[in-house]
């Protein structure tokens, strides 16, 4: 993994708090109870009328033995940063994290952004690609 720094890991932490305020005021317009996909197409809008790139359904390459596989599709890529995957489920579980270990290992990407539409209160867990001792542990969880 590549050494991000102190300016980028801050960048991070402030991309991931402007996708989460995006999420929290789709989920305030919208309500609880609707299929997950809703969530993405609103959130989508709401990260592009504030300016951001987002990206959807792109793929990536996934290679094993120097031999193509097949695709990797995240749900969103916003501003070439941050893989978002929106959910409508009770909780996040083991299953939820490992996919996006395994997003962040196949696009090198940092940073993995885990969020729940399915209360009325958004949750949200960041998942980054390293844990690392000097990393800030809100950015960790």
């Amino acid at each position: 993994m590549a050494h991000i720094s102190r300016i980028e890991e801050a960048i991070l932490k402030e991309l991931s708090g402007r996708v989460i305020g995006a999420a929290m005021d789709v989920l305030n317009g919208l309500k609880p109870g609707l299929d997950e996909k809703l969530y993405e197409r609103a959130l989508v809008i709401e990260l592009r009328h504030r300016g951001h790139t987002v990206d959807v359904q792109r793929e990536f390459p996934v290679h094993y033995r120097g031999k193509h596989i097949g695709s990797l599709i995240p749900d969103l890529v916003v501003d070439f940063s941050i893989i978002v995957d929106p959910k409508v489920v009770t909780s996040f579980n083991e299953a939820h994290i490992a996919q996006m270990i395994g997003y962040l290992s196949i696009t090198g990407l940092e940073l993995a952004l885990l969020l729940n539409f399915r209360s009325s209160r958004l949750t949200w867990k960041r998942v980054v690609r390293q844990q690392r001792a000097d990393f800030p542990p809100d950015l960790q969880a």
